[in-house]
């Protein structure tokens, strides 16, 4: 069974409001003004959507994402995620807002001297989850994800869409509200990409508001759904 979200009533997951980010330059190359990763982005994603976010690379898919995933505040304007405004949230608070949030990343992320079973359960002994009491949610992650031959194993003796699902396994064992994937599918055959997103789309049916960024329009084209679409750190379309 697929891990059910967890956390008050969102209605409103994301709402950007006229935001821009921007880099500064760097040592030895000011400009003055930076750089501009993304400009005047105003959209809103209801609670348990699921949305592609689209674009080529440099369009600002990644930026968007840290943003979403409280891993930095805009330059400008106002960016609200589970209800919370980040210009009036206090920094004591994130940790909190974060343990709300999954990600998931195209590189995978898993640590290399931890055991599949151990990098799942590496979030929950994160918050300080009772040993006992964990080891039965971990189980049903790896059963959900279909790794439960493969708990043992460590992450080098994974295929790369082993790989990807355990650090999907590792983003919902907390039962996200809000889950966010960039580029999960980029490094796998076009069989293991479609796997890993039949289970996105599970945790979207069970609630979970769902972002997935590519640059795979096949995939999109496979599994259709609304999509924010990136150009040069512009919203091009949203829907």
């Amino acid at each position: 069974m697929a891990p059910r979200p967890s956390g008050g009533i969102v209605r409103r997951m994301v709402r950007f409001a006229g935001v821009g980010l921007h880099y500064a330059d760097p040592p030895g190359r000011s400009s003055g003004a930076g750089r501009a990763a993304l400009q005047d982005l105003t959209f809103t994603l209801p609670a348990g959507s699921f949305h592609w976010l689209l674009g080529e690379s440099g369009a600002g898919k990644s930026s968007l994402l840290r943003l979403m995933q409280l891993a930095q505040r805009p330059t400008s304007g106002v960016v609200e995620v589970l209800g919370a405004d980040l210009s009036r949230t206090r920094r004591r608070a994130l940790p909190g807002l974060r343990r709300r949030i999954g990600v998931v990343w195209q590189d995978f992320r898993l640590l290399p001297h931890l055991t599949v079973r151990d990098n799942v359960a590496l979030p929950l002994r994160i918050a300080g989850r009772a040993e006992a009491a964990l080891l039965a949610d971990v189980a049903e992650m790896l059963r959900w994800a279909g790794l439960e031959s493969r708990a043992d194993a460590l992450p080098a003796a994974l295929s790369g869409g082993e790989q990807q699902r355990a650090a999907l396994a590792r983003a919902v064992v907390m039962r996200p509200a809000l889950l966010l994937a960039d580029e999960p599918t980029g490094n796998l055959d076009a069989a293991q990409a479609r796997r890993v997103l039949a289970l996105l789309q599970e945790m979207h049916r069970l609630g979970t508001t769902v972002v997935v960024a590519t640059h795979a329009e096949s995939l999109v084209e496979a599994f259709p759904a609304p999509a924010l679409r990136l150009r040069a750190g512009r919203l091009m379309s949203h829907g």
